[in-house]
């Protein structure tokens, strides 16, 4: 009679298992880390070095008093920061930027949208109309600013030309402090406008055709019952890309300042980053100037947060 013999598992061999399975799974692990940022890495550099770093530097200096080309420099504190916010120059640009903003980004979104529907709607000729409404974001604004200064020329310009060949009154609109802010907004309007509409005809392309047809069924066949309950919906997520990068860009003019008002009347188109502009580099009050960039910057990122945040609960996505 042959006895039955039962092998059971070995424990030293399946503990030695498990050791280079758990050895083999940190490898592959650290091989993937390793992979991760070896390809994150010169992007997070260029990030540290392009944007981090400066940003440290401006706070830094904007604790000195720092003067342009100077050799040596006092640390302040945020006494350059009081005195910011007690500069009459510098509360009357923050209202113009302001003001500025809050003309150029409905008006772009506005308008946008509207010649968006008009090239949408039409049967022919969109490829020329979307070239003529997106030349002015891709030309040179400096540029484009030297053309609309011949043009509101208050003797010599083709606005005030037309305006008196109609029998209506004319104005020196770049030195006229009330209007020469909304004259500013209205070139701003127009230089980020065929941007938006771009934006706004991709957005009208994704919408699928099946929501309009339901639409019909549900009794909203007129233009405007489809456009509050389909288009504008549908629209939401684009709407909000275009509002804050228009208002980014809207906070960062200087060119049409600088070339036409330089922040003249007296202060009625002066912008903040013209007055970082100014007090940096004319004044050459370097310290006091990073403390301007400091509070633009802080204004900015704090009203792109909140703009995101309220529109996002607005927005409907697919």
């Amino acid at each position: 009679m042959s006895t039955a013999s039962f092998t059971g598992p070995d424990p030293a061999g399946s503990s030695t298992n498990t050791a280079e399975t758990r050895k083999a799974l940190r490898n592959h692990r650290f091989a993937e880390t390793l992979a991760a940022w070896s390809l994150a890495g010169p992007a997070l550099v260029l990030l540290v070095i392009l944007f981090f770093l400066p940003v440290f530097a401006v706070f830094g200096i904007a604790l000195t008093d720092w003067q342009f080309g100077a050799s040596t420099l006092s640390f302040v504190g945020f006494g350059n920061f009081k005195e910011v916010f007690s500069d009459e120059g510098f509360r009357a640009s923050l209202t113009n930027t302001l003001l500025y903003v809050a003309i150029v980004v409905p008006g772009t979104i506005v308008l946008g949208l509207v010649i968006a529907l008009l090239i949408e709607s039409g049967k022919s000729l969109r490829a020329f109309y979307r070239a003529i409404h997106f030349l002015p974001f891709m030309a040179t604004l400096t540029a484009m600013a030297i053309a609309w200064e011949a043009l509101l020329h208050p003797t010599l310009g083709l606005v005030n030309q037309t305006l008196a060949a109609v029998g209506l009154p004319t104005a020196n609109w770049l030195r006229d402090e009330n209007t020469v802010l909304p004259v500013l907004a209205v070139i701003g309007v127009w230089q980020n406008l065929g941007y938006a509409m771009v934006l706004f005809l991709a957005g009208l392309k994704s919408i699928p055709q099946d929501l309009y047809d339901a639409a019909d069924i549900d009794g909203a066949d007129l233009w405007l019952d489809r456009l509050r309950t389909v288009t504008l919906p549908m629209l939401g997520p684009v709407t909000m890309f275009v509002f804050i990068v228009v208002a980014l860009r809207a906070f960062e003019t200087f060119d049409t300042v600088q070339v036409l008002t330089r922040g003249g009347p007296g202060h009625a188109s002066e912008m903040l980053l013209y007055t970082l502009y100014r007090e940096s580099f004319e004044y050459l009050r370097t310290g006091y100037g990073a403390s301007v960039a400091v509070v633009f910057l802080f204004i900015v990122v704090a009203l792109t947060l909140i703009q995101a945040r309220v529109m996002d609960k607005r927005v409907h996505y697919q």
